[in-house]
């Protein structure tokens, strides 16, 4: 299926990776790819959502919020901020300097002794979204798998972290499908 992707959709899927190693999670989402998809500024998929109100660090935000984090980097983060050092500025100037994930713990061993290296895995719901991807590409009639396609993927699906985004950014999924049709076509 990864043949059929256009450039913009094979960024999308290595942006999502990133910005899942970034956010510190052992999974790819559909959280992620929504990320993936708004960190290319000229993709028609961040024009459009812009236009509806999310971009980039809205929904980079909304995933912080609605993800479950680790309670004690929370705190250590706190106490280090009253002191006037933003961890999160600092991650930000090392990756720029030496790349995503370079402040990554080092692989773990898994239960069933693999090392779970730089590989991460996608979810079932992450898995479904490009599956329908592809669907929305084949109704349309069309040959690539482009940015629209993995959106309209990710709203068929339904049931990820990036449809709540979606939904909770108050946008209209139905007239945001309509108008990434359009677009498509």
């Amino acid at each position: 299926m990864f043949e059929r992707f256009h450039q913009e959709s094979r960024q999308a899927v290595t942006l999502a990776q990133e910005n899942a190693r970034r956010l510190h999670h052992n999974h790819i989402g559909t959280e992620h790819i929504l990320l993936g998809l708004l960190d290319q500024r000229s993709c028609m998929v961040t024009r459009v959502l812009a236009r509806h109100g999310l971009d980039y660090e809205r929904a980079y935000q909304a995933v912080v919020r609605l993800t479950p984090g680790r309670r004690a980097d929370a705190l250590d983060a706190e106490a280090l901020e009253t002191i006037g050092i933003d961890l999160s500025a600092i991650r930000e100037k090392v990756e720029a300097a030496f790349g995503p994930g370079s402040l990554d713990r080092d692989p773990v061993t898994t239960r069933n002794g693999r090392r779970s290296g730089r590989h991460i895995p996608f979810t079932p719901q992450a898995k479904k979204a490009l599956e329908l991807s592809l669907r929305e590409t084949l109704a349309l009639k069309q040959r690539d798998i482009r940015d629209g396609h993995l959106l309209l993927g990710i709203l068929r699906e339904g049931r990820g972290l990036a449809s709540r985004v979606i939904a909770d950014a108050g946008i209209d999924t139905a007239a945001l499908r309509r108008e990434i049709v359009l677009e498509l076509s």
